[in-house]
């Protein structure tokens, strides 16, 4: 079976604008932004039903493992293990990651908040799968 799409944070409306406004003005990504870019919020509620301040009230089950408060770059592969892949092209954290990542991790676990429809296109698995196949033909051809 195939493994399915991971499902990017940066295809989803807005997130790419932000990403690119974040490398033109580096203080959007400091941990203290918030109050100096309601954006932030805004799209936070748009695409998770919560904002940063109120996914940090959200109590957390019994077991929560902190996840959400590790750097941006130990999160990139338990974010993919969850199905969601929160880099950009040169597989580099987003920016912004620091501002959403609590929200996404309390909707992944269904906690708090919702997680946006995202499509994902079935013809990606199709091209994944053939190139996987190649790679392997490719290396036994080389024995």
């Amino acid at each position: 079976m195939p493994k399915p799409s991971l499902r990017r944070l940066i295809d989803l409306p807005g997130f790419a604008e932000l990403e690119e406004k974040a490398l033109m003005n580096p203080r959007l990504a400091d941990a203290d932004a918030i109050d100096n870019f309601p954006e932030l919020d805004e799209l936070s509620r748009e695409t998770f039903g919560i904002t940063a301040a109120e996914a940090d009230e959200v109590a957390r089950p019994d077991g929560w493992d902190r996840i959400e408060r590790k750097a941006p770059k130990d999160q990139i592969f338990a974010f993919e293990d969850a199905g969601w892949d929160v880099t950009d092209a040169r597989r580099r954290p987003l920016r912004t990651l620091e501002h959403f990542a609590p929200q996404l991790w309390l909707a992944i676990r269904g906690v708090a908040g919702s997680l946006p429809f995202h499509e994902v296109n079935e013809d990606q698995d199709d091209v994944a799968d053939k190139m996987a196949k190649d790679a392997a033909k490719f290396l036994k051809d080389r024995r």
